[in-house]
């Protein structure tokens, strides 16, 4: 430490003590504080470069994040929750990775028959691990790309078919790396060119219109990008709609669904408590069944004060004028009784929610519901109805373990000290000889930088931030969640009445007390 104070430089001396405040805004926070460098000769600068770098490498090490932990945007008592709430599809139910291919192949088999595409896409197999959640595809371009909070792209992150899109053409195509919010998105994620790619199911849609992209331009093929996009998504709805996904799964759910011993143990512990829980899905009530007794065994349903399928979410949140229909559990035929009540044991369809809170009496901040689309699952509730909302992630694992290793958290704390150098030469950019070596250091910087996106996925990278701001994803799940974690089963690891609290996030201007 004395030598790096001995070269004339505070803010090293400053990091080195406020070990939490640089790492979390990077040494460039702490060079705004610094004392003027009086020297600035090539061999200053690298001694300067050296001592951080030693400093850096001594640190103490971060701690590890749990990665089955729970996290909170907002404070939430779990005292206060009288009612529980689920979405089904990777909420209670968690998949395999065998789900993508049979999506994929299946949608695949539609653009062949229904819309004559060349039987030679047929030999086309599913990718895993090209893209991740939460990208936005523009439409009109055929391209595919990360987006951050701000509503900047990526660079390095558009993709056309498999096809990396050169920082030029992005400035070319979008006048610079800004999309202008109604170009991209509305509330739900659609905008008139762009749309946001939000569901678990959405990476095999993804990965197919990559894929026949690439197909189409390595062979030559004319095409309009905007039919390519709806045929796409019209036969991935299609295995939805058709039941072909829920029978192939339904047949072997050994090979794609979980087993879910943990869940069911949270639904009996949320019942055994006078917890009241309810069920929302849009899929059809027998694969929800079968689902839920290879989950929590044939009687689940006793946990359940209140069962609704085939919900249409998101307009279940918004439509005032749609009835629920029961179900018969045996037929799975609809009752023509006007449903005035929802009872426990009772299957229903369809509804909306203001009907449902007029039935039930649950109302606002004592309802916490969980499901894994932030838009169609949570924007309304949280916003339009009060309801408490826990999003459920299930890639949070795999990227904390990722930002848990040593590499990483080596990487980001060098990282973030090269940056605070950099910063703190500014002021000497009409020297050649300090441009010189910043030239240098800014190279490692962009080195470090693919770095620490290609070590989550090397096309996209993480799913929650780009270099160093929250992705537009994690924006809209801050907005919208009031707790995530990267599955429902991790609330057994908290007593019943645990409190969760947000870390205090410092703002630009602010010392990170939390370090």
């Amino acid at each position: 430490m004395a030598a790096v104070v001995r070269n004339g430089n505070v803010c090293f001396a400053i990091f080195g003590k406020f070990r939490g405040f640089s790492q979390r805004f990077g040494a460039a926070a702490c060079s705004r504080q610094c004392s003027t460098v009086t020297e600035t000769t090539e061999e200053e600068l690298w001694r300067q470069y050296h001592d951080t770098n030693q400093l850096a490498q001594q640190q103490k090490p971060l701690c590890k994040i749990n990665p089955t932990s729970v996290f909170a945007n907002n404070e939430l008592c779990m005292g206060d929750v009288e009612v529980y709430g689920f979405d089904y599809d990777y909420t209670l139910a968690h998949y395999t990775d065998e789900l993508y291919p049979l999506i994929y192949n299946l949608a695949k088999e539609r653009l062949l028959m229904r819309n004559k595409y060349p039987e030679s896409i047929m030999a086309l197999e599913y990718i895993p691990g090209f893209a991740v959640r939460g990208l936005h595809y523009d439409i009109e371009k055929a391209l595919l790309m990360k987006i951050d909070a701000f509503h900047h792209i990526q660079l390095g992150t558009v993709f056309r078919g498999h096809q990396q899109v050169s920082d030029a053409e992005v400035f070319s195509q979008y006048d610079g790396t800004h999309v202008p919010v109604d170009y991209m998105s509305s509330f739900h994620g659609r905008g008139k060119q762009m749309v946001q790619l939000m569901d678990m199911f959405s990476l095999s849609e993804m990965a197919l219109l990559c894929d026949i992209t690439e197909f189409f331009l390595k062979n030559g093929i004319e095409y309009d990008p905007e039919y390519l996009f709806y045929d796409v998504k019209n036969a991935v709805i299609s295995v939805h709609l058709s039941g072909d996904m829920h029978k192939a799964v339904a047949e072997d759910m050994d090979r794609y669904l979980e087993r879910g011993e943990e869940i069911a143990q949270l639904l009996r512990r949320l019942a055994g408590a006078g917890k009241k829980l309810f069920l929302i899905t849009n899929s059809p009530f027998w694969f929800v069944q079968r689902g839920m007794e290879y989950i929590a065994g044939p009687s689940w349903m006793e946990m359940f004060d209140v069962v609704i399928a085939e919900s249409r979410k998101p307009k279940f949140f918004t439509d005032t004028k749609r009835p629920f229909r029961e179900v018969s559990k045996t037929s799975g035929t609809c009752k023509f009784e006007r449903v005035t009540s929802l009872r426990k044991g009772q299957v229903y369809i369809q509804g909306n929610l203001q009907d449902f809170r007029q039935m039930t009496g649950w109302y606002g901040a004592r309802v916490l519901y969980f499901g894994d689309h932030v838009y169609s699952d949570l924007a309304d509730p949280f916003l339009k109805h009060g309801w408490r909302t826990g999003a459920i992630i299930p890639e949070l694992e795999d990227e904390i373990k990722i930002s848990n290793s040593t590499s990483y958290k080596d990487t980001i704390s060098w990282l973030l000290a090269l940056q605070g150098l950099i910063e703190s030469q500014q002021k000497s950019r009409h020297d050649e000889a300090v441009q010189a070596v910043v030239q240098e250091w800014m190279k490692e910087m962009r080195e470090l930088r693919h770095y620490t996106k290609d070590i989550f996925n090397p096309q996209f990278g993480s799913l929650f931030r780009t270099h160093h701001n929250p992705t537009y994803f994690s924006r809209r799940l801050m907005r919208f969640a009031d707790i995530y974690t990267s599955s429902v089963a991790n609330l057994l690891h908290f007593p019943i009445d645990y409190t969760f609290y947000p870390r205090r996030s410092a703002l630009p201007h602010e010392i990170n007390y939390d370090s």
